[in-house]
């Protein structure tokens, strides 16, 4: 059986150009694993690949929700899973190439939800609360309880937080207690390309100073006229959120610029202490981050 090939770590360290030029070799196809690039709409703030950059590969998992769409984790290994399986089945080798670790988290493992039975009652009332209150609202109730669940759940995994506060309020012991590590579904392996720090924060940069000579601002502009509210949960992505409120705020474009390089360094930083602890991990350095460097590490 073919492994996967996850393709991961931070934004701007050239995940993609590796996945494609991969996916060439191997004769495979992309699943994306980015909670922005799901997204129709969100091209520029996104740094979504062009025709060009695809190079001819299939990539799945980019363009497949509304704007208006709440779109969470189990949506997404509701429409990813099944492909990197179908890829499997085909004697491929899957490549998931992303930086939302949650994302990939849900194709690679089973997650397991405990010995507690299910009941009705309650996981229909956190549903209530999630459809009045929001998903934000619902972590963070599950954070007041059992934060140590909270931290390794995404908000927008709302089948598991729910799941969690359901255990929690059965038994009265934390889902965290239970100790109940994932299973992986799959033979894998990570690659990450590591910059060193200040030539990843230059990249990022330069890639902020690109998408605002590309019209992120405007953009934002025509998703806002289109009715993409500031409350929608594409919205709350880094370079759509601070260009909606600087615009709201009457704040200079230099200064949109810079906030959204500075979130986008502490997003980053998170990336990597994420990745970090993924198994069968493997840092390259951006010059070992070679196609016969990958193919090797798949053989072994």
């Amino acid at each position: 059986m073919p492994k996967v090939l996850v393709v991961c770590g931070a934004t701007a360290s050239g995940k993609t150009a590796l996945a494609v030029e991969c996916a060439k070799k191997l004769n495979t196809e992309i699943v994306s694993a980015d909670s922005l690039l799901v997204y129709r709409g969100l091209n520029i703030g996104t740094a979504k690949p062009s025709i060009d950059e695809m190079q001819g590969i299939k990539h799945h998992l980019i363009d497949v929700a509304s704007p208006l769409d709440n779109f969470s984790v189990s949506d997404y290994e509701k429409l990813a899973l099944p492909i990197v399986e179908s890829l499997l089945d085909a004697g491929k080798t899957p490549i998931i190439c992303g930086g939302t670790g949650f994302y990939i988290n849900s194709l690679l493992y089973k997650s397991q939800f405990g010995n507690v039975g299910a009941n009705e009652e309650v996981r229909l009332r956190y549903e209530k609360i999630l459809e009045e209150k929001g998903c934000e609202y619902l972590h963070e109730l599950l954070k007041n309880v059992d934060a140590e669940s909270a931290e390794k759940l995404h908000p927008n995994d709302t089948k598991r937080v729910i799941r969690a506060l359901e255990i929690f309020e059965i038994t009265g012991k934390k889902k965290s207690q239970q100790q109940d590590a994932p299973i992986p579904r799959f033979d894998f392996i990570c690659v990450s390309i590591d910059y060193p720090r200040e030539e990843l924060y230059a990249r990022i940069e330069k890639r902020v100073d690109i998408m605002f000579e590309q019209g992120l601002k405007e953009e934002v502009e025509e998703l806002t006229n289109s009715g993409v509210c500031s409350d929608c949960q594409c919205m709350q992505g880094i370079g759509y959120k601070e260009v909606a409120e600087g615009l709201q705020n009457g704040c200079s474009e230099e200064e949109i610029k810079e906030l959204i390089k500075k979130n986008t360094r502490n997003y980053a930083k998170r990336q990597i202490t994420f990745f970090k602890r993924a198994q069968n991990h493997h840092v390259l350095s951006p010059e070992n981050a070679t196609v016969e460097t990958v193919l090797s590490l798949l053989n072994n």
